[in-house]
């Protein structure tokens, strides 16, 4: 556990145990015995708060990899309702020590909040109250899950240009604990003013001697108190807070219609009882169970506008996780494909370098339709490191003695095949329309165009020798083995280069925790171990010894920065599209490693919006992204060892069985919703009719 999160929790829980005898009911009294006590008693209402709090995590990443895949966006619709209301807001306060205060009450004040309004009401013994605060606080996060996943509105602070996400960013620990935690998507509803608010018109509604009158007060002085720091923070918007409001109102009312029929069967002292009787009369339990499942069945046959109105709920909610489902876990393997050990793409086509029984075999795919059987090439003898480039419809291949270029419409025609040595690494553009290669032999850069005639290509300084190379359009950028953080920008067709140095250093902070987790950092000696770029932007992966960043590098400003957090690793990268893609293990600590964190997972970031997400999770590699006009391509590697080449596309296209259950369910749904309302309007009558006969024997 994290030393500041620990420091949240213990400050949070000694506050409400010092401020018990102040918020207690005035005849209650204090025991050490009643700290163990209402465990026994109140069990399922302490599960209840323990499983929201472990389904919120569950939900945010979850929500992550929706936001991510899909592009569900609201916050575009709130700030043309707000405008920059909230960033005049923040200017008007704004103070040191009040980001300071406001960040830790932020946290500390919504744990103590939650906990202690469960926490009390348990320990006195206010089971008329603790059945209402916990059941309402259940209903809160239930009513906010649709709003999460698919109502996604962006904090403040990354969103508006002028206005800082404070508590997010006061400190490298408490930002690597959001990151880690928060989906920084989930701002309407506002559960700071949801759960708080309920709990207040929880208390109002149902505290009827004024047993709880000064928590009441305390409560709302809280809600309003959080109201100002959730603005203030950059954190929510004020239409977030609304939101809030109308959620609690009505997980209260919900709470009303509920709450007997829920503790019938959750009351602690019941389950007590029927798991005795279960122990000790088992056919005795036997016989109730299938009386109350035969009376169930009855009620079927003769439904009421409840038992419809229930078939509703269970339609929507289980429409709405296959739908979650699908837009989560849309990927389809690249058919042919056995084990990838590499992959390129480019306009719509994916080469990828498959292992057949130890065979190197170079495969084609259409990305268009993942499922249309892969083709082979006409390949020279390759081995798994062997170069390959594909741009456009051409493929270029090259083995240690021979260089082959082909056209992936007919794959199995050698358009170019020249006798080369020792070529290190191929690349693969276009010249006024005519494919050219571009290769490293003899540590040197060279080009060859369709004829295998030789074409103009920059050279380095200093009689520099040539380590890598990337290419895009017309230009070229290389880097040397001499000058390994430097860039050198050329064209084709021309032998002068400009430079830029990629800067990857970082704080001292954050260098020391790397050195805390016994990795050297050697900022002075880095080195650009891959590039990718185009017109606009520049992405670079570049190693520090202890592990590689990613700087990302602006053109048209010159300006630079890392792209991701730098003391996580960084693998590949791709750009293209407006996109940029990554490999990287987020929180990764490898003197505390844990399953969660120590795989590889794909990240991307929109260049024109600046919002990165992360687009997997779980305990797998997921590896070798490469941007796709739609989407994104990845090597997947299971836990067993079995690779396969995944193709993601971006929207929310959902598959043939997912429409299928959405058309039936939408038919279904007409005819149950008819259903309903005339059960309704008939139960309205009937009550109607009893009531005025009653009036009438008076």
């Amino acid at each position: 556990m994290d030393g500041i999160y620990l420091t949240w929790v213990i400050s949070a829980l000694a506050v409400g145990v010092f401020l018990m005898p102040y918020f207690k009911p005035p005849w209650a009294k204090l025991t050490l015995s009643g700290f163990i006590d209402f465990i026994r008693r109140y069990w399922v209402h302490l599960l209840i708060a323990l499983s929201i709090y472990n389904a919120k995590d569950f939900l945010d990443q979850i929500d992550r990899i929706l936001m991510a895949r899909t592009g569900l966006d609201m916050t575009p619709y709130i700030y043309a309702i707000e405008g920059d209301l909230v960033v005049w807001f923040q200017g008007a306060f704004r103070a040191e020590w009040l980001d300071v205060l406001m960040t830790h009450f932020y946290i500390a004040g919504f744990m103590f909040i939650t906990y202690a309004s469960i926490f009390y009401v348990t320990y006195f013994d206010d089971r008329w109250m603790a059945d209402r605060v916990a059941l309402s606080v259940a209903w809160v996060y239930l009513l906010a899950i649709p709003f999460y996943l698919f109502f996604n509105v962006r904090v403040t602070g990354f969103y508006i240009e002028d206005m800082d996400a404070i508590a997010y960013t006061l400190n490298p620990e408490i930002e690597d604990w959001f990151r880690r935690i928060d989906a920084f998507t989930n701002c309407m509803p506002s559960l700071h003013i949801a759960v708080p608010f309920a709990i207040w018109l929880t208390f109002r509604k149902h505290d009827h001697d004024g047993r709880w009158r000064r928590y009441q007060n305390m409560v709302l002085g809280y809600i309003l108190l959080t109201a100002f720091a959730i603005i203030y923070l950059g954190i929510h918007w004020f239409v977030d807070i609304i939101g809030g409001m109308m959620i609690a109102a009505i997980a209260v009312r919900l709470t009303d219609l509920t709450n007997d029929s829920v503790w019938k069967v959750f009351d602690e002292r019941t389950i007590n009882s029927r798991l005795a009787t279960v122990l000790t009369r088992p056919r005795h339990s036997l016989s109730i169970i299938f009386n109350r499942f035969k009376a169930y069945v009855a009620k079927l046959l003769k439904p009421s506008s409840k038992e419809t109105g229930t078939f509703i709920v269970i339609i929507l909610i289980l429409t709405g996780a296959i739908i979650t489902w699908d837009l989560t876990h849309n990927e389809l393997p690249a058919e042919g494909v056995q084990s990838a050990q590499g992959a390129v793409a480019s306009e719509g086509w994916m080469a990828t370098m498959d292992n057949q029984s130890g065979e190197a075999i170079v495969l084609i795919h259409d990305v268009s339709d993942p499922s249309i059987d892969s083709r082979t090439v006409a390949q020279p003898l390759m081995q798994f490191d062997s170069p390959f480039a594909l741009y456009e419809n051409y493929l270029v291949m090259a083995n240690e003695t021979e260089l082959r270029l082909i056209d992936v419409e007919k794959p199995n025609e050698i358009i170019l095949q020249r006798e080369v040595a020792a070529i290190e690494s191929v690349q693969l553009t276009s010249l006024q329309g005519v494919p050219v290669v571009l290769y490293i032999a003899d540590d040197a850069l060279h080009g060859m165009n369709l004829e295998g005639d030789t074409v103009l290509v920059p050279t380095l300084p200093n009689d520099e020798t040539i380590e890598l190379v990337s290419v895009s359009g017309i230009e070229i950028l290389m880097v040397s083995n001499e000058q390994p953080s430097t860039l050198r920008i050329g064209t084709i067709g021309a032998s002068g280069s400009q430079s830029i140095f990629v800067n990857a250093s970082t704080t001292l902070e954050q260098n020391l925790v790397l050195e805390e987790w016994g990795q050297t950092v050697d900022e002075d000696n880095a080195t650009i171990v891959q590039v990718a770029f185009n017109s606009q932007h520049i992405a670079v992966r570049v190693n520090v010894t202890a592990l590689d960043r990613m700087v990302l590098y602006d053109r048209s400003t010159g300006s630079q920065w890392l792209g991701f957090d730098p003391i996580y690793p960084v693998g590949n990268i791709s750009l293209g599209y407006d996109y940029i893609f990554w490999e990287a293990k987020d929180h990764y600590n490898p003197q505390s490693f844990t399953d969660k964190y120590g795989d590889w997972e794909i990240h991307q970031l929109h260049l024109l919006t600046n919002y990165s997400e992360q687009l997997t999770s779980d305990t797998i590699d997921q590896v070798n992204p490469l941007a796709l006009e739609d989407g994104i391509a990845y090597i997947e590697v299971g836990k067993d060892g079995e690779i396969t080449m995944n193709v993601l596309n971006r929207g929310t296209e959902l598959a043939t069985y997912s429409s299928i259950v959405l058309q039936w369910s939408v038919i279904i749904l007409i005819v149950l919703t008819f259903i309903y309302i005339l059960q309704r309007q008939d139960e309205s009558r009937f009550d109607t009719i009893n009531h005025d006969s009653v009036l009438e024997s008076e």
